[in-house]
C-alpha cells in the first residue's frame, strides 16, 4: 500500500481533510493559519469568538487548523492573530516515510494523484475572486509607501506592517531570487516565526524556489498578469516546502522539486517562481504531512505600518500581547516605548473603546509612529468618507523613567522592551529594566493594573522583576519567537502595594 495513505484516510474521517461536498451541499474549507509561535491559544480563542469554529493547535508550533464554510473567507482574512492562511488539501497525522531517499520521494510524487484537490481549489478560486474585488477598490487610494498594498489581496486593512526583524528576512534569504517585493521574502521568514527551527532549514526553503526554477525555466513566461483568469489560461504555480525533523532522507529542496514535478504533470500547470497564481504548500514536520494551497500572498501581519523602524513589531504579535491583558472598555492603555507604534495602532483598531497613549524617547520613533497613525486615518477615510472617525490614540515624546502621568492613573501597560541588540545594549538594560518596572508600577492602578512586556533579555528581566516584587507579580509567561530570537512575553499583575512617589516633574 502507499505509505501514509491509510493514516490519511483516517485523518480525513477526523475532519482534517474536508469531505467532498455533496451536490447542493455547502462548500466547507479546513483552513490552516500560521501564527506567532507561543500565541497559538490566543489565535484559537479569536477564531472561536469571531467565527464560532473550534481550532486544533498543531504539534508543529505556530500553526492552527479550523473548519469554516467557504462563505466565511472574508471574516477569516480579518482575523488579527494570524500571519498566513492556506486551505488544507489533506493532512496525514502519521505518514510513514520510506528510508531510501528515492522511494520516499517517489511516494510523495505518487501522492499528488490521490489527493482530494477539487474542493480546496474551489476555495482558492473563491478567495481569488475576493482578492480581485479588493484590488479594484484599492486603486483609488494610492499612497506611495503602500503601492504594494494591492498584493495584500484578501486583507481588510491593507497597509504594510513590517516584522520586528529585518535580520529575519536576510538570514533566511541567502539566495536573492525575489524580484516581487515583499511577497517572497515573507515566506521563508514564516518558518522561524512558526517554530523556531534552526536556520539551515530555512535556507533550505529559499533554495527550493531556485532549484524548481532551474528545472522549469524553459517554460516560464514572465510578465503575464498576476491573477488567474479562470480556465482561459494555463495557471502558473510554485511549490514551497517547509520541513522540520531529522528523520527524513531528503531535503525540502528535493521534496519541493519532485512533488512540484508531479503537480505540474497532474494539472498541466506551468512552474513559475515569482509570477505564480497558485502556491502549493508541502509542510512536513517529523511524521506529520500537510498539503495546502496558500490563500495569502503576503503575510496579514503587514497591515498597519507604512513607516518602519529598526525593530517594528509584527502586528499579529502586538495583537497577541494586547489580548493577553484582556482590555475592558474605558481602560487606559499605555505603551511607554512604542517605537513605530505597532502596539497602540493595533490596540486602537481592535479595542476602540479604550484610550491608547503611545510614547518614546526617540524623536524619530515618535515621528514614524505619527506618520503611521496618519496613514491609518487616511485609510479609514478612504473606506467610508461619510463617517471617517479618528482613532482613540495619542503619541508623545517622553522619558520612560520619568513619565508625565499621574500615579495610579493607567490600567494597562503593554510594550516591547529594548532587547539590547539593535537599540541600547544589554549593559544598559541592567539599569533601565528596574527603573522602567518601578515607573510602570507607579502609573498603574494598584490591585487591578496589569502589564504585558516582551523581551529577549530574560536574565536581566528576571533580576529586575525580583527587585520590584513588592509591586509586580508575574502571572504568566508566553515563550515566543521574534525574528529567530527566543523571547518571552510576561503578563504581570500590579499588587495593592503603594508605589513610591517620584519627585515632581516640573
Amino acid at each position: 500500500r502507499q505509505p501514509g495513505m491509510a493514516e490519511g484516510e483516517a485523518a480525513g474521517d477526523a475532519g482534517l481533510g474536508p469531505a467532498p461536498a455533496q451536490e447542493g451541499a455547502e462548500l466547507a474549507a479546513v483552513i490552516g493559519a500560521t501564527v506567532p509561535t507561543g500565541f497559538e491559544q490566543t489565535a484559537a480563542e479569536e477564531v472561536q469568538e469571531k467565527l464560532g469554529s473550534a481550532s486544533r493547535i498543531s504539534r508543529d508550533r505556530g500553526k492552527i487548523y479550523f473548519e469554516v464554510p467557504a462563505r466565511s473567507l472574508p471574516q477569516v482574512h480579518r482575523l488579527r492573530s494570524v500571519d498566513n492562511l492556506f486551505v488544507v488539501v489533506q493532512e496525514f497525522k502519521d505518514y510513514q516515510f520510506r528510508e531510501n531517499k528515492e522511494d520516499a520521494l517517489k511516494d510523495l510524487e505518487d501522492l499528488v494523484k490521490k489527493l482530494p484537490w477539487t474542493d480546496p481549489l474551489k476555495v482558492w478560486e473563491l478567495n481569488n475572486s475576493l482578492k480581485k474585488k479588493k484590488t479594484k477598490r484599492k486603486k483609488h487610494n494610492l499612497q506611495s509607501p503602500a503601492s504594494r498594498e494591492k498584493l495584500n489581496g484578501g486583507e481588510e486593512r491593507g497597509a504594510d506592517q513590517n516584522n520586528t526583524n529585518d535580520q529575519e528576512d536576510c538570514a533566511q534569504n541567502p539566495v536573492a531570487v525575489e524580484p516581487t517585493g515583499g511577497q517572497d521574502t515573507e515566506k521563508p521568514q514564516e518558518v522561524t516565526s512558526r517554530n523556531g527551527v534552526e536556520e539551515e532549514e530555512d535556507n533550505e526553503q529559499s533554495d527550493v524556489k531556485v532549484e524548481v526554477q532551474a528545472t522549469s525555466e524553459s517554460e516560464t513566461k514572465a510578465g503575464d498578469s498576476q491573477t488567474g483568469e479562470g480556465e482561459a489560461k494555463v495557471l502558473r504555480f510554485r511549490v514551497t516546502c517547509n520541513r522540520a525533523g531529522d528523520k527524513h532522507s531528503f531535503t525540502s529542496n528535493e521534496a519541493a522539486r519532485d512533488f512540484g514535478g508531479a503537480v505540474q504533470e497532474h494539472f498541466q500547470w506551468k512552474a513559475d517562481m515569482t509570477n505564480f497564481d497558485v502556491e502549493v504548500l508541502l509542510n512536513i514536520h517529523n511524521n506529520e504531512v500537510v498539503v495546502g494551497i496558500a490563500l495569502t500572498e503576503e503575510s496579514l501581519h503587514r497591515r498597519n505600518i507604512t513607516h518602519f523602524g529598526p525593530t517594528t513589531l509584527r502586528s499579529t504579535l502586538a495583537y497577541g500581547m494586547l489580548r493577553l491583558c484582556d482590555p475592558q472598555p474605558t481602560d487606559i492603555i499605555v505603551d511607554p516605548m512604542c517605537g513605530t507604534g505597532a502596539i497602540p495602532i493595533e490596540g486602537a483598531a481592535e479595542w476602540p473603546y479604550c484610550y491608547h497613549i503611545a510614547g518614546d524617547n526617540s524623536p524619530q520613533a515618535v515621528k514614524r509612529a505619527g506618520n503611521n497613525i496618519c496613514s491609518l486615518l487616511r485609510k479609514n477615510e478612504s473606506k467610508d468618507s461619510s463617517a471617517a472617525l479618528g482613532v482613540p490614540l495619542d503619541i508623545i515624546q517622553w522619558d520612560i523613567c520619568n513619565l508625565p502621568l499621574r500615579t495610579g492613573s493607567v490600567d494597562i501597560v503593554v510594550t516591547d522592551m529594548p532587547f539590547g541588540k539593535r537599540i541600547g545594549s544589554k549593559k544598559k538594560n541592567w539599569d533601565l529594566y528596574p527603573a522602567c518596572l518601578m515607573e510602570m508600577g507607579r502609573i498603574c492602578t494598584p490591585g487591578t493594573g496589569r502589564a504585558v512586556l516582551l523581551t529577549q533579555d530574560k536574565k536581566c528581566f528576571a533580576k529586575a522583576l525580583s527587585r520590584v516584587g513588592h509591586i509586580w507579580r508575574r502571572a504568566q509567561t508566553v515563550w515566543v519567537n521574534v525574528g529567530g530570537l527566543h523571547a518571552a512575553v510576561y503578563l504581570l499583575r500590579r499588587t495593592w502595594e503603594k508605589a513610591e512617589e517620584r519627585r515632581s516633574f516640573w
